[in-house]
Order: structure tokens, then C-alpha cells, then sequence
């Protein structure tokens, strides 16, 4: 099974000049965690992800409310991402490498195709066990769960 059969393609996007308001609005319409931030340019390229969390550090550590705080004040920097003909395992592989429970399904030109997150792929990796079918392992939902909760040091004291 690869990304592209298990993703989300329905994605919501914002722009990193878009307040953490907006987005938050967003995810609560959607009921989703994150947000695809998308180039302020013509191309449209995926350049970071907001999420949930990253909204609520931003709020507590900026003491500003949400409406004020750009999304670009808050957002992953480093976009990571995947195609849509990986294989489901390496997805899981690269969210355990990258210790995020969410990738971008981007093309060649890094457009957004979709989401794909570790629940999509534990929800598969059950209804595999029932169906005796396996792109993915219990063990690898697991150990990837288990890399991206390791605890992380703050860069500044790595």
C-alpha cells in the first residue's frame, strides 16, 4: 500500500501572513490538528506546518493573543514531507526519524496533495490484522509512536 491510497486530500491551507487566529479557525472547522502552510507567492508551494501545539506555545511563550501573532511566527520551518507513491512503512520510518505524527504528500513541484498522519497509518495497520494483509506492523505503529514522544532537548541546550 502506498501514501497516496491512505492520505487525506481534502487539506485546508494558510499562508504564513495569516494570523494564528485563522488558522486555529481552521482546525476547528476541519477538526484536524494542523495546517499546511502554503508560499505567500504564486508557486503555492508547502513551506511549513502549523499545529495545535505549535499555536498554544505561541500564545503563552508571545503573551499576545492569536489574532496578533503571525502564522509564520509559528510554524515548522522545515517542511517534512513525502510522495504520494511511498510505501506507508516508509512514511512511518520518516515520522520516526523526524519525531512528527504528520507529513505533507507533496509532488515534484512540492504542491500539497494531501496529509498523512500516524493515526491514518495505525488505523490501516488494524484493519490489516483483520484482513491478514500487511503494508505496516503493529510494531511499527508502535515504535513510531514511541520515537516521536521521546523526549527532545530545546536546541539551545542540545
Amino acid at each position: 500500500m502506498n501514501v497516496e491510497q491512505l492520505m487525506t486530500k481534502d487539506v485546508r491551507t494558510c499562508r504564513p501572513e495569516e494570523s494564528l487566529n485563522e488558522a486555529a479557525r481552521i482546525m476547528w472547522e476541519m477538526d484536524v490538528g494542523c495546517v499546511p502552510v502554503i508560499a505567500p507567492d504564486e508557486t503555492g508551494r508547502v513551506i511549513g506546518i502549523v499545529t495545535d501545539r505549535d499555536i498554544c506555545m505561541a500564545a503563552y511563550t508571545q503573551g499576545r493573543p492569536l489574532f496578533e501573532i503571525p502564522v509564520s511566527d509559528a510554524m515548522s520551518k522545515g517542511l517534512v514531507a513525502c510522495r504520494p507513491d511511498e510505501t506507508i512503512a516508509h512514511a512511518a520510518e520518516r515520522m520516526r526519524e523526524r519525531h512528527v505524527r504528520r507529513l505533507a504528500v507533496i509532488d515534484e513541484a512540492e504542491q500539497l496533495l494531501g496529509l498523512i498522519s500516524l493515526t491514518d497509518i495505525a488505523r490501516e495497520a488494524a484493519q490489516e490484522r483483520r484482513k491478514k494483509t500487511r503494508a505496516v506492523s503493529d510494531a511499527d505503529v508502535g515504535k513510531t509512536l514511541a520515537a516521536i514522544c521521546e523526549p527532545r532537548l530545546p536546541a539551545s541546550l542540545a
